[in-house]
């Protein structure tokens, strides 16, 4: 635990010298997609995703006309729904996630804005919400809310957006489309080949400047 609150530090420890900040939260709704691959043999597959609600800390900071920067502390929830017939598999995974965003914008009161950048995540609870089928050929995903599954607790990836946001005074609200993907990939004893998930968010957020540009 002190190695990942260490890790967080160094990653957002550049938003303290700078000269003006916004602090706010963020929130609405995500949905995930998942694919796997079997074995090595066999073509990926598509599942089907979750829907959850997702909520974040925002510090935002703007040093030029036209450009910025964004770190969210993030809870996140994705996971996947397999049917197979009338029988359901669906496990949800739960991450806090750091999302660290170049921001570049045009407009001045109102503004339409573009974000990239990386992400890095941490495990903190994932649930087998239904276990209905098994043993299909070729095979199903696996549990990951078990005794020993041990899925891997490290998520990063790409976090890319577009949104508007408003100006009234010294506040801003702003709704936002975010899409990210992971690099990672939460199996850990070789049960399946490979595993791949996006998410997409849908969310508004109110911030409020607390420190202006000297």
């Amino acid at each position: 635990m002190k190695r990942r609150l260490l890790i967080i530090l160094l990653y957002c420890l550049p938003l303290t010298a700078w000269a003006q900040l916004s602090v706010g939260i963020r929130g609405g709704y995500a949905t995930s997609s998942y694919s796997y691959q079997p074995t090595a043999g066999f073509r990926s597959r598509s599942v089907e995703g979750i829907g959850a609600p997702t909520f974040a800390l925002v510090v935002e900071y703007f040093n030029s006309k036209n450009a910025g920067v964004e770190f969210n502390a993030q809870q996140l929830t994705i996971g996947f729904r397999q049917i197979d017939e009338e029988a359901v598999n669906q496990t949800e995974f739960t991450y806090f996630k750091f999302p660290l965003l170049a921001s570049f914008f045009a407009g001045r009161s109102g503004r339409f804005q573009i974000k990239i950048g990386p992400h890095l995540g941490f495990l903190s609870e994932v649930v087998d919400i239904s276990r209905e089928f098994s043993g299909s050929n070729p095979a199903e995903l696996p549990t990951y809310g078990q005794p020993g599954d041990n899925p891997r607790g490290l998520m990063y990836g790409i976090t890319a957006g577009a949104g508007i946001s408003k100006l009234f005074g010294k506040s801003t609200i702003s709704g936002e489309v975010r899409f990210a993907y992971d690099f990672t990939n939460p199996e850990s004893q070789d049960r399946i080949y490979d595993m791949n998930s996006t998410n997409l968010e849908f969310t508004l957020a109110y911030l409020f400047r607390i420190k202006e540009r000297k």
